[in-house]
Parts: C-alpha cells; structure tokens; sequence
C-alpha cells in the first residue's frame, strides 16, 4: 500500500485532521502484509533444521547417559548436527531480534506522534495558566499611593490598625498591611488567600487587622433523625476520619428510628468579683442579693439592657471579703456574652447606690466560667443543657457498627466513666465530643474557644430490650451556641446555618433557632461517641485512621 498516493487523494485534508491516527493505521496495514515468497520458504527450512537437530542432539543425549558415554565424546553426526542447530539459532534470533527492533521502533514513533497531539491541546491550557497568573499580578500590583502607605507602615508612621477607617477600603486595608507585613518580616504569604473575602462583613465585629483568610473544608454528616426531623450536619474540620466515622453514627441512629432530645436549661451566665472592706460587708450584699424579695427589682434593672436579654437567677460565692456574683439570663437566638454583660453592668450601677463601698473589680470573675474548664459549668450548666438519647438495634450494631452492644457496653465502662475518672478528668466522661462540637462550631459560625465547656459530656450506654439492644445517650450542661451575631454572619457559616434551617433569629418564637442548634451538636456527638466507640471495640480505629487520616502524596519530594 502506497501512503504517498493516498496523500494526493481528494479527501487527503481531512485524513490530515487525524494524522496521528492514520500512522498508527499505515503501521498496522504494514505488519498484516504477507511475508515474501523466499523469505516464507528460508524461515520454513530453518525452523524444520532447528526442531529436526534438537530432537537429534536429544536422542544422542539420552543414549549417552544410558550407555554411560562421556558427554564430550562426540561422532561426526553429533558434529554436524551441533552445528546446524548454533546456525538456525542464529537465524532466528537476528530474524525475530530485527523484527522486534522494527516494532520498538514503531511504537516509540507513535508515542511520540500521541504526545505531540497532546500538545496540541496544551495551549488552550496553558493560556488559561498564563491568564490567571496575569490576573493574579494584576491584582497584587502595588500603585503608587499604595506604595507610599506600605512604606509609612513598614516605618511606623502610620498604625496597621487604623488602615480601615483612614482609606474607607476595607480589601485594600487588607492588602496594604499583607505586603507591609511581608517586608517586615521577610516571609512570604503566597499562601494565605486575599482575593474573595467579604472585608466589610467583619469590620468592628470578628476580626482585626486582616491579612487573607484561612480555609477549611467542610463536610456533611447525615441525614441525622433527630426528633422526627432530618439535618445533614455541616462540620468544618482538617481531620481524616472524623466527618465519615460521625456519617456512619447518624446512620446507625437513622435505621434504628432516630434520636430524641430535651432541653434541660438555657441561660447564659457573666460573674463579676467585688470587694469591700470586710468579708461580713460582702456577706450582707450576698444575702441581699439572693434574698427571693428583692429579685423582680434586681431583674427590671437588668431586663433593661434588652429585649431579650432576661434574669433567670443570681448565684453568690464568697472568699473572704471579695464576693463573686453569677448572673444566669435568657439571650434568645443570639449566644449572649454582650447581652449579659450590659445587664450585668446595669445592675453593678444600681448596687453601687446602697453600697457604695462596693469596689468592682472586673466585669467578669472567672465564676462564670467562659473557656475555661470549670466545674460549675459542669453541676449548673451555661448556655444551652441538652441530654440527647437513642436505642440502636441489635442488627444494626453488628451490621453498620461491626460491633456487640455487650463490647460497647464494657467499653464505655471502662473508658468513658472508669477511665476519665482515673484520669481526674472534668466534664470529659466521653470519647472524642469536644472533634464533633469545634467542627460544628466553626461551620457555623460559633466561638471555637467556646468547645472547653461546651464538650463538656458523659456519655452513657446500656443494654435495653432484654441485652438486645443499645441505649445510648449524651448529657451537655454547657453548649454555648448562637444563631445571630458574632461569625455567624458571615456569608459562608451563614449558609451552613441555613442548611440546618436556624440562619439568623426566629421571629415567631425569639430563642428556638439556638436552642435547635443545641440540639443538632448534641445529636451529631451522640452519632461520633457511637462510630468511635464501636470502631474501638472492633480493633478498626486505626485502620480507619490510616485510610482516611494519611496523606497518600510525598510531601518531602513536593518540598
């Protein structure tokens, strides 16, 4: 077949189209044409000479041993037939090796041709490359003015912080501090993101002094069952494992008819510390203060501050002569550190007109207590107390949790309540709550630094059913959540708010929205306390672990 003729044909443009392809073609045509006449017949006696001495030479062998003949000894016959079979082997071998040259040959002309179709379809690529690190350029440009207000506060004259308010251009405040920051300390941030953050949205309120943004993924755990409703769970979190291992707890909750839940308190709680001169004088404020008579007043004088915001109770310690005050109140859907210290400020002032000896030393005392583990958040609770409960079936323990409810049951025994206490631990009678509470917090826009008391968890679990079933449950005194305010704002933890369906405040009943965001945590822990202990009692954890928790990339070569 003559491949030069076929280029001159009519339709040898669009053969042109798929060069590639048409060698591939020619070469495959080239390798079916059939092997000439003499070549055929030559091949044919070499390889009757080749099998014809091998038989021989094998017969002769066979004899020789038998008759007990030196190998080395041989007769003219033997001779010639050795021979014959070194020639035919030769043959072969240069016949079949240059054939197989041929065929390297071809294949490495058609990767060639492939890698050369490949990149063809290269530039489209590497134009979109080159245009977005234009844009990127483009976009860190530094400009004249800018230049001038980077210098002024890599020299100090004019202050990072008040960038904002001088240029009006929160992203441009941003930026100008980033380069700022990089000539001053000689380290780069190419890796930390500018471009696509909302700067206005944390202005006064979440964040100062921005530089970029920092990002999670974030995850889905569910559908959860909870009270007869279903949530998928948004956790953000960089931890392997955790987000599946809390996916396969909703699922065992979920086959086995979902879990319930009740809310024991809701009340948020601020503790400032006074002195006076002797301890009998705090003693009389903290009589006064807890005398049942004297609360309506106390209450009108913090209720004041909000519409929300309303007294639930007052609890006093003593040390001495300084007394610590606990304001326990209402906050509706907003978590309510800022609502409760306006309250407590108001009524510091009324206080301060029968007792004016009253030395107030801090807004708050650390008898709240905020972040920090404490056991009076653990016996009174703060923010939201939720106890969440469900009962898994048999089946569904050994066929989703690959487990007994015997194993869990000694488990938690051992681990939970024997262990933690062994360990002195305070509020952590758990396995891993605070991993389900700071994903779902950070999700959603919450005080990460809040997970301290907030994880805050026994959990429980029993045989029910004739030891045929798992009862399991979770006890939280202290989940600190909010629905408005804070990062809940934003535009990201505001739309995982939304899929749970509590984003912003609930204007028929002021308060539901948190106190269902309440439940959710108290839910999802549930679900992560019952995957982590089954895969602990089945020996999986660390399995699991090295599945999803490793990183399969070299990271030193990438380095």
């Amino acid at each position: 077949m003559d491949v030069r003729r076929q280029s001159s044909h009519p339709t040898s443009h669009k053969q042109q189209m798929f060069k590639p392809n048409n060698k591939k073609m020619v070469d495959v045509s080239k390798a079916s044409e059939p092997l000439p006449t003499s070549m055929a017949i030559s091949n044919g006696i070499f390889f009757t000479v080749f099998f014809s001495v091998t038989y021989f030479l094998l017969i002769r062998w066979r004899e020789k041993i038998r008759d007990s003949t030196p190998l080395h000894v041989v007769t003219m016959s033997e001779m010639a037939a050795i021979i014959l079979f070194v020639a035919s082997v030769i043959y072969l071998l240069g016949f079949f090796g240059m054939s197989f040259v041929q065929n390297d040959d071809e294949e490495e002309e058609e990767e060639e041709e492939e890698d050369t179709a490949a990149l063809d379809c290269e530039p489209e690529v590497a134009t979109k490359h080159k245009d977005l690190v234009k844009l990127q350029q483009e976009t860190a440009t530094v400009t004249e003015d800018d230049e001038a207000l980077i210098q002024a506060v890599v020299a100090a004259k004019i202050p990072s912080y008040s960038l904002e308010s001088k240029l009006g251009d929160c992203k441009r405040a941003a930026f100008i501090r980033r380069v700022a920051l990089e000539r001053i300390t000689g380290k780069s941030l190419d890796g930390l993101p500018l471009e696509g953050f909302d700067y206005e949205s944390i202005l006064g309120q979440c964040c100062e002094m921005p530089v970029g943004y920092v990002q999670i993924p974030v995850g889905i755990a569910g559908p959860m069952l909870l009270d007869g409703k279903e949530f998928s769970v948004p956790m953000a979190t960089t931890e392997g494992c955790l987000v599946a291992s809390t996916n396969r707890g909703c699922k065992a909750i979920y086959v086995s008819g979902g879990a319930t839940s009740v809310l024991l308190k809701d009340g948020m709680t601020r503790a400032p510390v006074v002195r006076f001169g002797t301890a009998k004088r705090a003693a009389e404020l903290k009589l006064f203060l807890e005398e049942p008579l004297n609360f309506d007043t106390l209450a009108s004088v913090f209720n004041k501050s909000s519409r929300f915001g309303r007294l639930q109770r007052i609890q006093c310690a003593i040390a001495g002569k300084n007394l610590y005050i606990r304001f326990t109140c209402s906050t509706g859907d907003a978590m309510g550190m800022n609502m409760v210290s306006k309250g407590v400020q108001n009524v510091l002032d009324y206080l301060q007109l029968d007792f004016p000896d009253m030395d107030v030393l801090g807004i708050s005392g650390n008898y709240c207590s905020d972040k920090k583990p404490a056991a009076v958040n653990w016996i009174e609770g703060r923010g939201k107390s939720v106890v969440c409960e469900a009962i898994i079936k048999e089946e569904v323990v050994k066929k989703v949790l690959k487990t007994s409810v015997a194993s869990l049951v000694e488990l938690n025994m051992l681990k939970n309540l024997t262990g933690s206490a062994m360990a002195g631990a305070l509020g952590g009678f758990n396995a891993h709550a605070s991993n389900i509470v700071s994903a779902v917090y950070i999700a959603t826009g919450q005080d990460p630094a809040q997970n301290i008391e907030s994880s805050h968890c026994i959990t429980m679990m029993e045989a029910v059913n004739d030891g045929k079933d798992l009862h399991v449950s979770v006890t939280m005194p202290s989940i600190e959540v909010g629905t408005v305010g804070g990062g809940t704002q934003l535009a990201s933890q505001s739309a995982c708010l939304n899929l749970l369906g509590v984003k912003g405040a609930n204007k028929e009943s002021a308060g539901s929205n948190a106190r269902q965001l309440a439940k959710v945590v108290a839910a999802a822990v549930l679900a992560g306390e019952l995957s982590l202990m089954s895969a602990i009692a089945a020996g999986q954890l660390v399995k699991s672990h090295m599945k999803y928790n490793r990183s399969s990339k070299d990271i030193a070569a990438k380095g």
